[in-house]
């Protein structure tokens, strides 16, 4: 059996997330069937480095799929990219190592949010749009606490199987070019729907409405219900994921 990484990236606009769901279209879905297509397969099965929820884009996104028989590397990119949609952008094939797993050998994730303080048509479905001034080095204060090795329950999606809600965070700052105010957050692992409520109790930082110490005792109460509303999914990407193979 051989093993194929696809570096891809996606617009998750129109997509009910990267995972399989039943009666919604997913990234996921999309691909599988169409590769299927591909070789003349009743069913085939891809397994993504992690999920992204409904509207939220990729950057970088890898997934492997096992096949018995050899591929043309070249020619089934150029075929997938000729029949998914424009939304869906295949870049990359490499063969590797049986045992390198595209959600659990990954290293590292990055995640950027993009947040636009001048209303454009061309971004609304890219970023997030707020029309108040942030404090971005309030912001900056704020994202400083999350960095280490912490328990980011108070960032977490409630009610799901997850029980280990440990991260090890090593960056988190904001960066403001023109009218957009740029997030970039790293760590070993995520949990669901994390980075969208960091940014969404942040940005009440950058608007005064929670203090540094409030911050604080936010990720202290280990607790969602003291966290702020998650931003919209619009603005959230997943930009890098890292491995030890160079990719």
């Amino acid at each position: 059996m051989n093993r194929y990484f696809f570096k891809i990236s996606y617009d998750g606009t129109s997509f009910f997330g990267w995972q399989k769901q039943p009666k919604q279209i997913s990234i996921q879905e999309t691909i599988e069937s169409d590769l299927s297509k591909i070789h003349s397969l009743k069913e085939i099965n891809i397994v993504g480095c992690g999920r992204t929820d409904t509207g939220v884009h990729a950057k970088e996104y890898f997934f492997h799929w096992d096949h018995e028989l050899t591929i043309d590397k070249d020619e089934i990119r150029y075929k997938l990219n000729k029949m998914l949609p424009k939304s869906i952008s295949i870049h990359e094939i490499h063969e590797v190592p049986n045992d390198l797993h595209a959600r659990f050998s990954a290293k590292e994730r990055t995640y950027i949010y993009l947040i636009n303080s001048s209303k454009n048509p061309f971004t609304a479905t890219q970023s997030w749009y707020v029309n108040h001034k942030l404090d971005v080095p309030k912001m900056n204060e704020a994202a400083s606490l999350l960095i280490g090795e912490k328990d980011f329950s108070s960032f977490a999606k409630i009610h799901t199987d997850v029980k280990n809600h440990i991260c090890q965070l090593n960056y988190a700052k904001w960066t403001k070019e023109g009218t957009t105010i740029k997030f970039e957050i790293r760590a070993n692992r995520f949990l669901r729907n994390m980075v969208r409520a960091i940014v969404g109790t942040c940005v009440d930082v950058g608007l005064n409405k929670v203090s540094i110490d409030e911050f604080q005792e936010i990720i202290n109460a280990k607790n969602r219900q003291s966290a702020s509303t998650s931003a919209p999914a619009s603005g959230l990407y997943l930009d890098k994921v890292s491995y030890d193979l160079d990719l």
